[in-house]
């Protein structure tokens, strides 16, 4: 409260608690002279400057409390209203906001785009740190249990000759890789009930269907389908999007090595999983990389996606790999 007026106040009743005990007291509240003064069950004054008013509330009792602990109720909160003002008192600008229906649609306003601000930019940096702090021995169990849910629900055993697996997976371990190493991988042979796939799981497995293989035109194409896929792992990009997806209950159980409870949400998400555009061009970026390095012309991966954009829309290759005319432009301009 502050003391901005010499003039008296008509006495305010109120129930007044000494803060050491419950027990109540029946007083009057006035103001004189810059103090207030109570008078009834206890007598005391005090400087308007030492007081504390609670905020104001429609429904709660307004509370003014001294120093020591002591404090005041009030329930006739527009007589008190009417005092504080004559006193010079003005609540925190926080409460004004408060009131205002203004200032609550501001606040509103600003929650929603401070949350929306933390999800595009700042969830993404957690869950890549969150990521890189996993053990990959966590990621391997993550990565098994979702294929094991995958070959009940969605994958057969794959029809391919195993001499033909066995030399596409040679091809590819023949092939050197960008940067200072090479992540921990295995290609993985399944026939899809859903069309052509690939897709790599933070176990390390690479998954390759029958139908992928039969769709491009070449093996130096799936060598570009598979370096794509490495990108993908080299980067965490799965890890990190179950748990930007799942927030920071996946993050801990990651962490913590429980992953009980994320295998199961894993499946519908690499059906439904849209990566930013970023990451696919990381992905892309990491496969071009590569096919230059191994002397591979890029137009091999440009017929990647130019094969996948003449699939019917009802046999869609994974979401998280969309077919565009961009990215064969992009791929082809590299090679320039």
């Amino acid at each position: 409260m502050n003391a901005t007026t010499q003039e008296d106040h008509a006495a305010l009743a109120a129930r007044y608690f000494d803060g050491q005990t419950s027990r109540l007291y029946h007083v009057t509240l006035s103001v004189r002279d810059g103090q207030a003064m109570l008078a009834g069950d206890i007598e005391r004054s005090c400087p308007l400057g030492e007081l504390h008013v609670s905020e104001r509330s429609r429904h709660a009792v307004r509370k003014v409390s001294f120093a020591d602990g002591a404090y005041l109720e009030i329930a006739d909160q527009a007589a008190f209203n009417d005092m504080l003002h004559d006193t010079g008192h003005r609540d925190g600008w926080v409460v004004r906001l408060q009131q205002s229906w203004r200032g609550a649609l501001l606040a509103t306003v600003a929650t929603i785009v401070a949350l929306w601000l933390s999800y595009q930019y700042l969830l993404p940096v957690v869950a890549k740190g969150i990521a890189y702090a996993i053990p990959q021995s966590v990621e391997r169990q993550l990565g098994q249990g979702v294929l094991d849910f995958l070959d009940s629900h969605m994958f057969a055993p794959s029809k391919l000759d195993a001499a033909r697996q066995q030399a596409l997976r040679a091809q590819f371990a023949r092939l050197a890789t960008p940067g200072d190493s090479t992540p921990v991988h295995r290609i993985v042979f399944r026939k899809s009930k859903i069309g052509p796939n690939a897709f790599a799981l933070p176990s390390g497995d690479i998954v390759l269907t029958d139908e992928m293989i039969e769709l491009l035109p070449d093996d130096q194409a799936i060598m570009g389908v598979l370096a794509h896929e490495l990108g993908h792992l080299q980067q965490r990009h799965l890890t990190r999007r179950i748990i930007q997806t799942s927030a920071v209950g996946a993050g801990a159980a990651l962490l913590f090595g429980d992953v009980s409870t994320v295998v199961a949400t894993v499946p519908p998400l690499l059906l439904d999983l849209k990566y930013s555009r970023d990451v696919e061009r990381d992905a892309d970026d990491y496969a071009i990389a590569m096919l230059r390095q191994n002397d591979i012309p890029l137009e091999h991966l440009a017929q990647v996606f130019v094969a996948l954009g003449k699939l019917d829309h009802g046999t869609p290759y994974l979401s998280s790999h969309p077919a565009s005319a961009e990215r064969v432009e992009r791929i082809r301009a590299a090679q320039r």
